[in-house]
């Protein structure tokens, strides 16, 4: 398996912590966002890892001379001014070097605990789906939170994801989808084919589940995806934008299994 971790950002706030490391290197329980999910991915078998960076890409070069496994970094050069899907598209020759494999894509500023990974794994070989999203069930969501809807409605007891997006009705959502993903390496080309189009068309404004949302059945495009949620909400996570994040990513941290 691989895995990719977007660590572009700046974490503006986030400042002072991020004046001189991007978000990723922060440190939450001692250690930073990206040295504990490298060693998350690594005790679930992942053994390649692409990291897209942008601000301070020579910090994150550096806190990988310890990563235990292969790596490389591919930059956006236009992290300040585009959205994550283009950090994305960025490492898509990484992506498919030597040939696609099942692979993780994880925000860099999720706190989470390893069961997380485990059950995507554990449901994208059971389904044989091509895309698998791990998602907190809440009825508290609002305008920021990214939403999953399922088909069928809530009631359904389908497990087959029907739409992402921000500009979802939280009404009818789900739930939230946490930034951590497990896409099957028989969906990873189309799903690089098609966030290509867009980055290389202009739309630099989309976030990565924008191009799922676009690839699930009944969007008319050609290769569908057929997505599938893992719900994730009884087990500790957070992800960290604020000061106030930070704080309450240190208790929950201490809660979450490396290993």
């Amino acid at each position: 398996m691989r895995a990719c971790i977007l660590a572009a950002g700046i974490g503006q706030r986030l400042r002072p912590l991020t004046d001189d490391k991007p978000k990723a290197l922060v440190e939450v329980a001692g250690m930073s966002f990206l040295d504990r999910l490298v060693t998350q991915l690594v005790a679930v078998g992942v053994t390649e890892l692409v990291v897209a960076t942008g601000f301070r890409e020579d910090a994150v070069v550096a806190a990988l001379a310890r990563c235990p496994i292969p790596w490389l970094v591919r930059r956006n050069d236009a992290y300040d001014k585009t959205q994550n899907s283009v950090s994305l598209h960025a490492c898509a020759d990484a992506l498919l070097a030597g040939g696609a494999q099942d692979t993780f894509k994880l925000d860099g500023d999720v706190v989470l605990d390893i069961e997380a990974l485990r059950r995507l794994i554990e449901k994208l070989r059971e389904s044989q789906c091509d895309l698998v999203a791990a998602v907190d069930a809440r009825d508290d969501l609002g305008a920021e939170e990214m939403k999953v809807t399922l088909e069928g409605g809530l009631a359904s007891g389908s497990d087959r994801i029907s739409a992402f997006g921000k500009h979802l009705d939280p009404r009818t959502s789900v739930g939230e989808s946490i930034g951590v993903e497990l896409i099957a390496a028989k969906a990873l080309s189309p799903f690089v084919d098609a966030l290509g189009a867009l980055v290389t068309s202009g739309t630099t404004n989309l976030y990565y589940e924008d191009v799922y949302d676009r690839l699930l059945p009944g969007r008319g495009a050609a290769r569908t995806l057929d997505t599938r949620a893992v719900m994730v909400g009884d087990l500790p996570w957070t992800e960290v934008d604020t000061a106030a994040d930070l704080a309450r990513a240190a208790t929950i941290a201490l809660k979450t299994r490396l290993s």
